[in-house]
């Protein structure tokens, strides 16, 4: 693309594209493209200029070659983020409150008073109309105050303040409209993450290729604990799949030949060929916008108690004209009243509070599922942290490989990583980058692969039985004998590692020795929380009773579990809850899922599963444990903005009544000053609410 450098200083360049104009979904594409880019930290696109300015942490001769090697038509970007640019709607939103206004004062300065009245007679029809429904629906909600002072005035005759009370009331409708979908359209673009990687089959191979190179006609093979990426029809094996996110079902639905399969549904048994139908409808940002949408979901008790109070106030408001008008017999101070609710403000300031303060948790990779979420989070007094992968380091490495029948460390390494590629767990991968760091290539030699949750796996090759996991499943359930030569060596096994056993034909083959290190911040964390208000902390593990004793009093947790089952966590989740306690669960595996949804809150580490990311309500990054801090201190600043805001709200309108029922303020005047302060406190809502989000 042919551009111009018109500034540029050290991190920040100007440059002005070669083209007549730009289109919204032009400026939106140079927004999405420029924005997900490594090394660019902020993007501002002016699409009347044709502008971009970039803010970036890489070179300058390295952005220069971005923008010239940039091309629309190359340039991938989900179709809802186009379709719900913030970009396009506020352009429209101005527009409209723009023509209102000339419409207005054109009526007032070129039609006759004859014309004018009958408009306003024409117009009142849609307001009396929406009161007449409440009143059928036996219900005195906002709609009755409007229509009985826009009634009250024509009844004086008074056509012209009629008209302005209509006026305002569209003016304030616009500006709450334009808000509320601003807030909405700013959360569900900042939550744009696409489809990673996926099984593909391909000339009778499985091929583990990007996300976006998936087309319609594919064959996609999911198993058990994955999220189905896209929209398809099963065409080979047998699973159990969560519908939760799509139809609300509790219990998963079984899934077979000939049966179709949604995205972002989570598959808890089982495995299956999948030929792709659609590849919409799979990103990330589809779901959240979809979800964002579906309001009563994701509404906090604050929210519901907005909504509430101020239904609840409309009867009082009405009384109290009707009061003023008898005790006064002034219309104007009766229409005051009338003109200043407390329910508009109530009911689009919290909600604004809420979208905020996801908005910005999202902007510190933070994802939050609902503004309920939040409150519980801030509510929280006892929180479960899951061990490996959320206390320790998401990424575990392979130390050592120690063989009891002379195998070589080569032979158990390719072995195991053949078996642990399938699985989307931290310890699997571990195994899968250290055979491909020593560059052992492998066949796919083993027959179907089965996956035993928080077990191991298991397979056969050349028909002998191979099983890899914990101790409890190799030793235990599967029997498998330790050859007497090597007794010694298997109970000296270093204690600082966790063990990944491998057993062959019912013999045990070897260990894998996995360091998973403790996360730095992991105590500081902990300690940081019990400041912040939690009662109880406590850590499960599936590990062994003298590598959780170890992680926990490291961390300083109050107490410890190990080598609990999946069913067991979720057990202790259920009891705490029953106590009355108000549980935040942490974890990241498939094992840790059933905890996750059991508690009030469930929050997983990004790093970890699909299925425990779809199945809890946040998703937090997996760099730093101070996120968690962070959310608890998020969580409640915006408690405290909702008692902020009812103060506000209930204290400026009652004031307006006020200064109208002492006939300080015309009717109109506090229509406008009601209306002012509803943006100001909802502009307000929108900002952000901590300063310090310094990392540990």
């Amino acid at each position: 693309m042919r551009f111009r450098i018109k500034h540029d200083i050290p991190g920040r360049l100007r440059v002005g594209l070669c083209q007549r104009k730009m289109s919204y979904e032009e400026a939106d594409i140079i927004q999405f493209h420029f924005q997900n880019m490594d090394g660019v930290n902020k993007v501002k696109v002016y699409h009347l200029t044709c502008d971009v300015v970039v803010e970036y942490e890489t070179d300058r001769q390295t952005m220069i070659e971005r923008f010239a090697e940039f091309d629309y038509g190359k340039t991938s970007v989900p179709e809802l983020y186009i379709k719900n640019s913030g970009r396009k709607l506020n352009a429209e939103y101005k527009e409209k409150l723009i023509l209102k206004v000339v419409f207005r004062y054109m009526r007032k300065l070129l039609m006759p008073w004859p014309l004018r009245t009958a408009f306003v007679l024409c117009k009142s029809v849609g307001y009396l109309h929406k009161a007449a429904v409440c009143l059928r629906d036996k219900r005195l909600e906002v709609p009755v105050l409007d229509a009985a002072a826009i009634t009250t005035s024509m009844a004086r005759r008074n056509f012209s303040t009629a008209g302005s009370i209509m006026f305002l009331l569209g003016i304030g409708e616009l500006l709450e409209e334009w808000t509320y979908k601003k807030s909405v359209g700013d959360l569900a673009r900042s939550m744009v993450l696409n489809v990673d990687k996926v099984w593909i089959v391909s000339e009778g191979e499985e091929i583990l290729v990007d996300g976006d190179k998936v087309s319609e006609g594919d064959m996609v093979v999911v198993r058990m604990g994955s999220v189905i990426p896209f929209d398809g029809e099963v065409e080979r094996g047998e699973a159990m799949v969560n519908q939760a996110m799509m139809t609300g079902e509790p219990m998963a639905v079984r899934k077979a030949s000939g049966s179709y399969v949604y995205a972002g549904t989570v598959q808890e048994e089982g495995e299956i060929h999948v030929r792709v139908k659609a590849v919409k409808g799979s990103t990330r940002f589809e779901k959240i916008v979809t979800m964002i949408e579906e309001t009563e979901k994701l509404k906090s008790a604050s929210e519901g108690k907005a909504e509430h109070l101020a239904d609840k106030l409309v009867p009082y408001t009405l009384g109290g004209a009707l009061l003023t008008w008898a005790l006064t017999r002034s219309a104007p101070k009766a229409l005051a009243v009338l003109m200043v609710d407390f329910s508009c403000a109530l009911k689009l300031a919290i909600p604004i509070s809420v979208l905020s303060a996801i908005r910005e948790a999202d902007s510190h990779d933070m994802t939050i599922k609902g503004g309920k979420y939040m409150e519980a989070v801030a509510e929280a007094d006892t929180v479960v942290l899951d061990k490996t992968g959320t206390l320790t380091e998401a990424r575990p490495r392979v130390k050592g490989v120690v063989s009891f029948n002379g195998e070589k460390e080569d032979e158990v390494l390719r072995i195991a990583a053949c078996l642990e590629e399938h699985f989307p767990h931290s310890i699997a991968r571990a195994v899968v980058a250290e055979a491909k760091h020593r560059k052992l290539e492998h066949e796919e030699l083993h027959s179907k692969i089965h996956y035993i949750v928080a077990h191991g796996i298991a397979s056969e090759i050349e028909g002998r039985k191979i099983v890899l996991g914990s101790y409890h499943f190799v030793i235990e359930d599967e029997r498998c004998r330790v050859p007497e030569k090597a007794k010694e060596k298997f109970e000296n096994l270093p204690p600082e590692y966790s063990h990944l056993y491998m057993g062959v034909a019912g013999r045990l083959e070897a260990a894998i020795l996995i360091e998973d290190p403790l996360r730095e911040t992991a105590r500081e964390a902990v300690r940081a929380l019990r400041e912040e208000g939690v009662e109880k902390i406590v850590m499960m593990t599936g590990d062994s009773e003298r590598t959780a004793a170890s992680i926990a009093e490291k961390v300083g947790v109050d107490e410890y579990y190990s080598e609990v089952l999946p069913e067991e966590k979720a057990g202790f989740v259920k009891r705490e809850r029953e106590k009355g306690k108000i549980v935040m669960m942490i974890g990241d595996g498939i094992n840790d899922s059933p905890a996750l949804s059991a508690a009030n809150v469930g929050i997983a580490v990004s790093d970890g599963t699909e299925m425990a990311r779809e199945t809890a309500d946040i998703t937090i990054g997996s760099d730093s444990l101070w996120r968690i801090v962070h959310l608890r201190r998020l969580s409640v600043a915006l408690m405290d903005r909702i008692k902020y805001d009812y103060r506000g709200i209930i204290g400026v309108n009652g004031a307006l009544i006020c200064l109208g029922l002492a006939g300080v303020l015309a009717p109109t005047t506090s229509a406008w000053m009601h209306n002012i302060s509803t943006l100001m406190i909802s502009l307000k809502s929108m900002t952000d609410l901590m300063d310090d989000w310094e990392e540990r």
